[in-house]
């Protein structure tokens, strides 16, 4: 009785207080209410990026003539955009379902397809043909198996996608693809299309296979059938467009190397000297029913420091690729086969975090792109092109980004591209020297 006659004194002497809690404990649940009735899922996440990109690119060399993309010069200044919508839903807290909405309008600017698209930005894309275009660019799922491995499946899915690592650290706001694809992109393509992939890590080490059909939306299995052979597709089949990629790597405290091999069919290094990225077509005429297959190899792997500072953090990576095509000819045509020609590609990238002022970044890259770099025993191409390929190239980027606000960086940078073309360049190369200032928004 006397602990009840304390209770109800205690309350009484609160009453006050006690009420206005009531009152804001209403007020919160009415709020957490109208909040669960007008969100877009308990599930889903909007993460958004849009990117401007105001620049330019400036020719030299004799060659100059040649730097034409579906007859459109590229040297005038433009002003693009790129827009990227990543929904990613969870049904069990473990699992991942993405869908990607993308789009831009570069597809007609100096930064878009390119002479040999080595001047292509990482931000560089479009809806093929049909520019301001929302589409899809991604669509897959991803999920455990077990507490070791993790399993990918999607009709639109991208090799990075199904990756266990992606061995740089080069830089968190590309400018050029090439140095996105760890320069040596004969092995890391980014491939897009329908596919699927198993990863396992455990202790570090981690194992990833995957395979991805570029055309695998598509019907019709080979050129014979109905319709222009572009429209030929297909999982397994000889119009793919296929890749296959095995990777072996191990990840330490601030370090991680790897090696990979990636199958490529009907298809050379998506960036490249005309010659290492379709050889076969290179001598002259159509290309016919001649087929390519590409194996690469490459080595990849970064290092970063403790603490930032002077001392950047060091990217870099090698990769080789072999090609092989089938022993097709016809009168006049003037095609030699690919089997035996080697091609090779490098690359370095610093970057310095918290450079000059805390929360911005500088970051230099340098290498070049697959070049042929041996013929092997191909008579045909020592006949037309000599003994000893001279196709090499370089490329280089530096930038700046300056972190505006958390969510909104400024970043100038410049390019330049020597020897554009290869061994095409008829006298005196062709050199390209690009500048741009990149904003990008993150919400």
């Amino acid at each position: 009785t006397e602990v009840t006659d304390e209770l109800r004194r205690l309350l009484k002497e609160f009453e006050k207080e006690l009420a206005i809690l009531r009152g804001r404990v209403d007020n919160l649940e009415a709020k957490v209410g109208e909040l669960e009735a007008n969100q877009f899922s308990t599930t889903t996440k909007l993460r958004g990026v849009a990117t401007f990109v105001v620049g330019g690119n400036a020719f030299g060399g004799s060659d100059t003539p040649l730097v034409r993309s579906n007859q459109t010069a590229q040297g005038a200044v433009t002003f693009n955009y790129d827009l990227r919508l990543a929904l990613d839903t969870s049904f069990s807290g473990k699992d991942l379902l993405r869908t990607e909405l993308r789009a831009g309008n570069f597809q007609q600017s100096g930064f878009g397809a390119g002479t040999t698209v080595l001047n292509l930005l990482y931000d560089a894309w479009q809806q093929p043909a049909i520019a301001d275009n929302v589409a899809i660019n991604r669509l897959f799922y991803q999920f455990p198996i077990g507490s070791e491995f993790v399993a990918t499946v999607g009709a639109r899915v991208r090799q990075d996608d199904m990756l266990a690592l992606w061995p740089t650290v080069y830089s968190s706001d590309p400018i050029l693809a090439f140095f996105v694809h760890n320069g040596t992109n004969g092995t890391y393509s980014v491939n897009l299309g329908a596919g699927a992939g198993l990863y396992w890590k455990k202790n570090g080490f981690s194992i990833s296979g995957q395979y991805i059909s570029e055309n695998g939306n598509n019907g019709r299995p080979n050129t014979d059938s109905p319709g222009p052979p572009a429209t030929c597709g297909g999982i397994g089949t000889e119009c793919s467009l296929s890749t296959g990629t095995v990777q072996l790597a191990y990840t330490g405290n601030r370090w991680a190397i790897s090696g990979a091999y990636t199958y490529s069919q009907n298809q050379g290094p998506n960036m490249g000297t005309p010659l290492a990225r379709t050889p076969i077509n290179f001598v002259g005429g159509a290309r016919g029913n001649l087929s390519l297959t590409t194996n690469a190899f490459s080595i990849n792997g970064y290092w970063q420091p403790a603490t930032t500072g002077w001392i950047p953090s060091i990217s870099a990576g090698w990769g080789i690729n072999s090609y092989t095509s089938n022993d097709f000819s016809s009168p006049g045509e003037g095609i030699i086969n690919a089997n035996g020609l080697i091609s090779q590609s490098w690359f370095t990238g610093l970057n310095w975090k918290d450079a000059f002022i805390k929360g911005n970044e500088l970051g230099v890259a340098v290498g070049q792109a697959p070049f042929i770099t041996s013929f092997g025993g191909n008579n045909g191409y020592k006949d037309q092109l000599g003994s000893t390929p001279s196709d090499s190239n370089f490329i280089s980027e530096l930038w700046y980004k300056f972190q505006v606000t958390d969510n909104i960086s400024v970043t100038p940078a410049v390019f330049y591209i020597s020897n554009l073309v290869g061994q095409q360049a008829e006298s005196g190369g062709l050199n390209n020297f690009g500048a741009l200032v990149k904003t990008t928004f993150k919400f």
